[in-house]
């Protein structure tokens, strides 16, 4: 066979295909899974409890090698490519990793692909009046609730604990899990009778990946990196991720960095544009006005009130008259909402949604059924219902030496 030229490309190995929402609702049509009115609630539902969360990793550049031979000659051409990009992408994370685990290990049968498409079939038949209802869930049940007895009262609880090997000052076993609060690297066991000393994960680390040396390194946090303007700054990792303490203020680190690397350079224009964001951009009532993004969009705050800014406004360009209107609107919103207010002892009813009311104290809410009128509520029928609902202080059982 004569040619021309042959070309040989380096390649590496590639990490699991990750899905976007368009290419997950793609698959899950491929499978029979869901209808297209279940698509959007079930991507929804999977971020907002953590599963997944979606990418922010540009990736690097690296270099790969072509060569080609032609008229009997070897030619190698250096090349780069993009690789480690995960930017909008839905990464799975420690706990939706271990939540998975657990169900296909207690429920391999419902987790099956052929299960769901199943039992979609089925109630195509049910709406088509071809198939009884209550046979098909009977016949679902039957296997199913004992299943679910079993598993909750004789499975242990996940926590996708890693054995990483040995601290080397103590020699102690050092392993990382998912705690209470999250993802914790270890050092030490629970029966020992020296106490076990945990650190937090940051969130650019993973439970399967992390390794011995990155975990141990997560003890030098908190970092003290000296004073600034006559403050302490600390750098830090936790519940909520890596941050920089400031004072009294925690500054959030971005997305991405790592804290170990977190320099005073670093802290102090975190710093910076922590106060920038602070900054006043109006005064109402003798208070100042800021503004910020949270969880659930742009708002203001005045007075400890934190005011939604919905699409109406201009977010970047708020007038005076703008704030002036939104700050009224809430206030008239807390004063329409009240229905009791007893400050001394620090209780209040407050109407709620769905022609509800909430009975608060504090950080305790307790929602009053529909058969309640809220109006005709004293203060000692709040204190007596406040009593019996209010969640119980868990004591810890001593460990018996």
């Amino acid at each position: 066979m004569n040619n021309n030229y042959i070309t040989a490309t380096q390649r590496f190995s590639r990490p699991p295909y990750r899905f976007t929402e368009a290419s997950l609702v793609k698959k899950l049509e491929e499978l029979g899974i869901g209808r297209p009115s279940t698509y959007a609630p079930t991507i929804s539902t999977i971020q907002n409890r953590k599963y997944v969360e979606k990418g922010t990793v540009d990736g690097s550049e690296r270099n790969y090698t072509l060569w080609t031979m032609s008229n009997n000659e070897l030619v190698g051409k250096k090349l780069s490519e993009k690789f480690g990009s995960d930017k909008g992408k839905l990464v799975p994370t420690d706990i939706g990793m271990i939540v998975t685990d657990f169900l296909v290990n207690h429920f391999e049968a419902i987790l099956d692909y052929n299960f769901t498409a199943k039992v979609e079939a089925d109630f195509d038949l049910i709406a088509s009046g071809k198939e009884d209802w209550t046979k098909m869930m009977k016949s679902f049940y039957k296997d199913f609730h004992p299943q679910v007895e079993e598993v909750s009262k004789n499975a242990d609880r996940e926590s996708g604990e890693r054995v990483l090997g040995v601290d080397p000052k103590t020699g102690r076993q050092l392993s990382v899990r998912l705690g209470k609060f999250g993802p914790i690297v270890q050092i030490g066991l629970a029966d020992e009778d020296e106490k076990q000393v945990f650190a937090s994960v940051p969130p650019n680390f993973q439970l399967a990946s992390i390794t011995f040396d990155e975990a141990l390194d997560l003890f030098q946090l908190p970092k003290d990196l000296g004073e600034y303007k006559g403050e302490d700054i600390i750098v830090n990792n936790g519940r909520f991720g890596p941050y920089v303490k400031y004072g009294d203020k925690y500054i959030s680190i971005p997305k991405g960095a790592d804290p170990m690397r977190v320099e005073m350079e670093d802290a102090i224009q975190y710093i910076k544009e922590k106060e920038a964001a602070d900054a006043p951009i109006y005064e109402y009532d003798g208070l100042p006005v800021q503004k910020g993004k949270g969880r659930f969009g742009p708002f203001i705050k005045w007075n400890s009130m934190f005011i939604n800014v919905n699409k109406k406004y201009d977010w970047d360009n708020l007038s005076s008259d703008d704030i002036e209107n939104l700050i009224k609107d809430k206030i008239q919103k807390e004063i329409d909402k009240l229905i009791h207010d007893w400050e001394e002892d620090g209780i209040r009813v407050e109407k709620a949604r769905w022609g509800r009311h909430n009975i608060i104290q504090g950080k305790i809410k307790i929602e009053l059924p529909k058969t309640v009128d809220a109006t005709k509520l004293t203060l000692d029928d709040a204190k007596e219902l406040i009593a019996k609902n209010a969640p119980k202080k868990k004591t810890r059982a001593k460990k018996k030496k």
